[in-house]
């Protein structure tokens, strides 16, 4: 398939043309990492980011593939295409989006559309690149969650099942890749400052943050840092954890629950 010299130059980030993905997918590259990003449906939008990125001296390019079609996924990967001819050392699964409603009103396409980018998305991309890894021995695997899927939040069924149904993938998977020297990893990113919080009402931004210990949203650059670690040959003893970057929302509502236990 390819050396683990020429291996390890290749990163790909599963919907990194915009938001928390695009971030991560710069200082992947920033690493001197190779950078593929995904989209599934804005052409233009990853094309503009790609362009900036470049601006900026960073090796980023965009590819189209819906996370959840495995057509898509065979396609990005057919035999002669540069991903399968020189394989990716990094993926991070950074796909997603949500589709809030009450459960009783949701209908199934909802709950089956969100499942499928990040649930059904997280394994499509796995196997698309896992054989190289193999070969390679070696492989960073990080998929991105939610404190949804340990909190739980009104409205978020289907994003907090497909969120946490990544952890469960994520646990099983080590006992498959680890002696291939694969590590795989979640990071739950806890509320960050995108255009997608840049909408919110001014009381549901306060009451998120009433909710946050450090009283603030997070930067996308720290989510990024701590994926970008992880990503790392350092990191190769880091396997099967579930890592919070969250404000200390996960790590309060965690002692809420045990003292209101005793």
């Amino acid at each position: 398939m390819c050396s683990n010299a020429r291996l390890m130059r290749r990163a790909l980030v599963t919907g990194g043309s915009r938001g928390l993905g695009l971030c991560i997918a710069k200082e992947l590259a920033k690493k001197g990492l190779k950078v593929f990003c995904t989209y599934a449906h804005d052409a233009a939008g990853a094309q503009a980011a790609v362009l900036e990125a470049q601006a900026e001296g960073l090796h980023l390019s965009a590819v189209a593939c819906d996370a959840g079609d495995p057509a898509a996924w065979q396609s990005l990967f057919q035999r002669g295409t540069e991903l399968y001819e020189e394989g990716v050392a990094v993926l991070v699964h950074a796909a997603g989006f949500t589709r809030d409603k009450l459960l009783l009103t949701m209908p199934p396409s909802d709950f089956d559309d969100v499942l499928s980018t990040h649930l059904r998305g997280a394994y499509l991309a796995t196997q698309a690149v896992l054989r190289g890894m193999i070969a390679a021995r070696f492989g960073r695997i990080v998929f991105i969650t939610s404190p949804t899927a340990t909190l739980g939040r009104r409205g978020q069924t289907n994003y907090g099942a497909a969120k946490a149904g990544l952890f469960g993938l994520m646990r099983s998977l080590i006992f498959e890749v680890s002696r291939f020297q694969i590590t795989v990893n979640c990071v739950s990113a806890g509320l960050c400052k995108t255009a997608l919080t840049a909408d919110l009402s001014a009381d549901l931004h306060k009451e998120l943050l009433d909710s946050i210990p450090m009283q603030r949203l997070g930067n996308p650059e720290e989510i990024a840092a701590l994926v970008t670690f992880l990503s790392g040959e350092s990191a190769g003893y880091i396997t099967g954890q579930l890592l919070a970057a969250d404000g200390g929302l996960d790590a309060v509502s965690a002692i809420a629950a045990t003292a209101e236990a005793w």
